[in-house]
């Protein structure tokens, strides 16, 4: 793709590269990856460091800064669940972060929601605000080779 035009994917396209584009960066930082066939449980993947730790990776791909969210049905807090995020700019190289489930216990940042949307047709979601203003604070955070030092 020339110039990483990302707005020339589809929505369902930008979303099946970020997935892919996480499972590469983990293996390459020496991690096993195992594909999940179906995700109904809200796990993209699983990943091995060694013989009893493996972490569970929901992929997120947003073009830009929009908002993202994860259903609390399926998004459990619990220290081996972890969010990729995939940032895709225009006419840049994405940017993977991640983010521990455990933060939105903490809800430290502004970027970080809480929406249980009570009496209302949504179901409850975590969710990410990012936006240009915050996103250079929340990548200096979660970029995936400064956290990736952390699992």
């Amino acid at each position: 793709m020339e110039n990483n035009n990302w707005s020339k994917l589809s929505h369902l396209q930008l979303g099946k590269y970020g997935e892919y584009f996480a499972k590469m960066e983990f293996t390459k930082a020496g991690f096993d990856v195992y594909t999940s066939e179906v995700d109904d449980k809200g796990i993209d993947f699983v990943i091995r460091k060694n013989d009893s730790e493996h972490y569970d990776i929901q992929v997120k791909s947003v073009r830009n800064y929009n908002y993202v969210f994860m259903r609390k049905e399926v998004f459990h807090l619990r220290e081996n669940m972890i969010l990729a995020l995939i940032i895709f700019e225009e006419d840049a190289l994405p940017t993977l972060c991640l983010v521990p489930s455990l933060e939105w216990n903490t809800m430290e940042h502004k970027y970080f929601c809480d929406n249980d949307y009570e009496n209302k047709k949504s179901k409850p979601e975590w969710g990410l605000k990012l936006t240009k203003n915050n996103a250079k604070e929340f990548k200096s955070i979660y970029e995936f080779n400064k956290q990736i030092k952390n699992i």
